[in-house]
């Protein structure tokens, strides 16, 4: 009686293997970047996301304070490394976004001002697979990443020079 269950269920290991093989195998998940992604990938990246996110984030406070300096680097710093996809504080898409597959969120309209400053530190750092989120860790320092953390996290209540030079940023290809 066990020796059939363990069988069966080795059968249906197997058995589904073989048909994830031929199915990616012959093309039947799309690979083409301006079709929308299929219900199994948009379950399989969130929860993914959340787990990882859940086990890796630091909890943590920002290093650096959120004052008018950093505030203002980090202004600087999104529209260098973030505005062509994310988009400036109109919240429209550059042509860049319009063609990406997964729509980059923009930031202008739907921020992460309420997500913890570990999370969005750790996405800034790690970048995310499934998107076209890149990592900088190679590219931007730890005081820049923080920088650009901090401006993200108070995106929505900066002081007056960060959110004039925030409002004057104006993405590329808008």
């Amino acid at each position: 009686m066990l020796r059939g269950i363990l069988a069966g269920a080795l059968l249906v290991i197997f058995a589904t293997a073989i048909a994830g093989f031929v199915i990616i195998q012959t093309g039947t998940i799309p690979a083409n970047a301006d079709d929308k992604p299929p219900p199994f990938e948009r379950w399989a990246a969130k929860t993914s996301l959340r787990a990882t996110l859940s086990r890796s984030a630091p909890a943590v406070d920002a290093p650096i304070p959120a004052d008018n300096a950093n505030l203002l680097a980090g202004v600087k710093l999104y529209g260098q490394n973030c505005a062509v996809c994310h988009g400036d504080s109109t919240g429209k898409r550059t042509n860049i976004a319009k063609g990406l597959y997964q729509k980059p969120p923009q930031l202008g309209r739907h921020g992460v001002e309420d997500d913890p400053v570990g999370e969005t530190y750790w996405k800034v750092v790690h970048g995310l697979r499934w998107t076209g989120m890149p990592s900088f860790r190679t590219t931007l320092n730890q005081t820049q990443i923080w920088q650009l953390t901090l401006f993200l996290k108070n995106m929505d209540h900066l002081p007056p020079a960060a959110q004039r030079a925030w409002r004057q940023m104006k993405a590329q290809g808008a």
